[in-house]
């Protein structure tokens, strides 16, 4: 959108559509750094600023337009005054005081962020297994216990062909809030789910800090299923401690990615929060990292959440959806939920009632979904108010995949019944992996 990025970034992403003669002539990271690169001016200023303050550590991104360097944020930020604040189990820093930024950085900052804003209270989605809809309407299936690569394989007609076999080959996925995967449930997972078909059985790679404590059930499946529908590709997994606002430190990691020349192709991402609870300034700095990754050929597929269209209450009395992000985000591609109508045939494929969707309240629709979703809104038969959302907003999800009652191993023990678009993400990655290779 017009004033987002970059001016030379806004018309790249465009360039990698169907048909199009450029498509695969993606950017390196040096051709990137060129187009995102500050000035020479903001370069001087900035750096004799923190010099003249005694900052002489910094460590700047590859493409330059990001310095990480250590220094308190009374200085950086005059009238700031910060006090630990705690409720429950959460516990953030912030300063109820306004500050100043020095008058010679003003023009050269982007954003300021992780001063004021309290994160807000997150609603958690219990997914309970539903007997509604066991009725098998005269359909000859597959009978299945829950959903296992096979019922994903067979609902999706892939063979024992359908395997990366590619050198070049390769996907990724990020773990955030202290979700670690363990090998050893790899292991345990492909011996017990995966005889049919050539896989792999550890991570290729991990970059950043895996925790020794316990698996976590999120980062477990992300991996297990990611490993599986994309059997035999190179995968992997970003392990992003911290967070940003007691959140997801999603920033963070696609620096780690603008800093890195040599990536996967697909990066699979599982994790989200409520679009209202990060600042404005914030979410498009964020989009700007997308556009880039975009840029470079590299598909990014986040789940659509697991808390439908997330109603909730504003000031005033009224309701309003709440929609996530960066599952609303234009630049990446968002994985929404189905699940079986007969929960025990490999058989038609409904909604999954938790499935995240809706329309953004900070991005509006882009061009091309503004057709489809017209005469969604005409044809639909039943709508909720429309002052519940926003239809001129970026509309989401791109897609749908099984979402529901998957077996996942964690802690070495094979755990059944586990639900949400988390597990519907790392399927939909496959279909993306061999093309964006072969480009």
């Amino acid at each position: 959108p017009p004033g987002w990025g970059p001016p030379a970034l806004r018309c790249r992403p465009c360039r990698v559509v169907a048909g199009h003669g450029d498509l695969g002539k993606y950017l390196t990271v040096e051709q990137l750094r060129d187009l995102v690169r500050p000035s020479p001016a903001t370069l001087v200023t900035v750096l004799k600023w923190l010099r003249g303050h005694g900052v002489e550590d910094c460590r700047s991104v590859a493409t330059l337009d990001f310095l990480e360097c250590s220094i308190t944020a009374e200085r950086l930020l005059p009238g700031a005054e910060f006090h630990r604040y705690v409720k429950g189990q959460r516990s953030v820093i912030r300063s109820p005081q306004p500050y100043s930024v020095p008058e010679e950085l003003a023009e050269h900052i982007d954003f300021v962020g992780g001063l004021h804003r309290f994160p807000a209270e997150r609603s958690v989605v219990s997914r309970a297994w539903a007997k509604e809809g066991m009725e098998s309407h005269g359909q000859r299936a597959a009978f299945h216990l829950g959903v296992m690569p096979s019922v994903i394989r067979k609902r999706y007609n892939m063979t024992k062909g359908d395997i990366g076999l590619l050198p070049n080959n390769s996907q990724a996925c990020a773990q955030f809030l202290e979700q670690y995967f363990h090998q050893a449930d790899l292991a345990v997972f492909m011996k017990l789910f995966g005889s049919s078909f050539a896989h792999h059985t550890e991570v290729d790679r991990v970059v950043g800090h895996q925790g020794q404590g316990r698996a976590g059930l999120e980062a477990s499946l992300d991996v297990e299923y990611i490993m599986s529908t994309g059997a035999n590709i190179s995968t992997w997994v970003f392990s992003n401690a911290g967070r940003h606002e007691s959140q997801e430190p999603f920033l963070a990691w696609l620096l780690l990615l603008s800093n890195m020349s040599a990536l996967p192709w697909v990066h699979s991402v599982s994790y989200g929060d409520d679009e209202d609870s990060l600042s404005q300034v914030y979410l498009q700095r964020v989009n700007v990292e997308f556009m880039k990754a975009a840029a470079r050929g590299l598909t990014v597929l986040f789940a659509s959440g697991d808390d439908g269209a997330g109603c909730r209450r504003v000031p005033g009395g009224n309701h309003t959806f709440r929609p996530s992000f960066p599952a609303s985000s234009p630049y990446v591609t968002t994985v929404g939920g189905t699940s079986f109508k007969n929960p025990f045939l490999v058989t038609t494929e409904v909604t999954d009632y938790i499935s995240g969707g809706g329309f953004s309240n900070v991005f509006p629709m882009p061009d091309y979904q503004v057709d489809a979703v017209r005469s969604f809104l005409r044809s639909a038969p039943k709508l909720p108010p429309s002052s519940y959302y926003n239809s001129s907003g970026r509309a989401y999800p791109d897609l749908a995949a099984l979402s529901d009652n998957y077996w996942v191993v964690t802690n070495r023990l094979p755990l059944p019944w586990v639900s949400g678009t988390s597990v519907s993400t790392g399927p939909s990655g496959r279909g993306a992996g061999p093309r964006s290779a072969r480009c």
